[in-house]
């Protein structure tokens, strides 16, 4: 145990040099790899790194594809402020952007719903 200790106290107070001189020996002479070698890690941030996610997103109605145009324009008419003939113009002026900057369930949301009347929707 005074063994472990002594070489602990000697590790501790190497200097940058012999600290260097020291892991070349373990290497070269004995085969010994750091633990981020072994590991294999592939990308280790080295520094604090944000990662953007992004948080908001655009619904666009692509094409009534093979859906109901009428099916189409009521839930266009239903989920916004428009009237019957405005969401009318808005379909047939497809691709067009429907909702902008909603979250995320929100955008699947209003994929599912546009999809199961047979409208191409994209989310952005």
């Amino acid at each position: 145990m005074e063994k472990l200790k002594q070489m602990a106290e000697t590790l501790i107070n190497l200097t940058i040099l012999e600290a260097r001189e020291l892991g070349r020996i373990l290497k070269e002479d004995h085969g010994i790899k750091s633990a981020v070698q072994k590991a294999h890690l592939g990308h280790v941030p080295l520094y604090d790194e944000k990662v953007i996610v992004q948080t908001e997103f655009d619904v666009i109605i692509e094409s009534i594809g093979s859906g109901s145009k009428l099916a189409i324009v009521k839930l266009v008419k239903e989920l916004t402020s428009l009237g019957l003939r405005e969401s009318m113009d808005l379909v047939n002026s497809a691709p067009i952007t429907l909702k902008e900057k909603v979250s995320e369930s929100e955008a699947k949301e209003l994929e599912k719903k546009f999809e199961n009347i047979g409208a191409e929707i994209k989310i952005k």
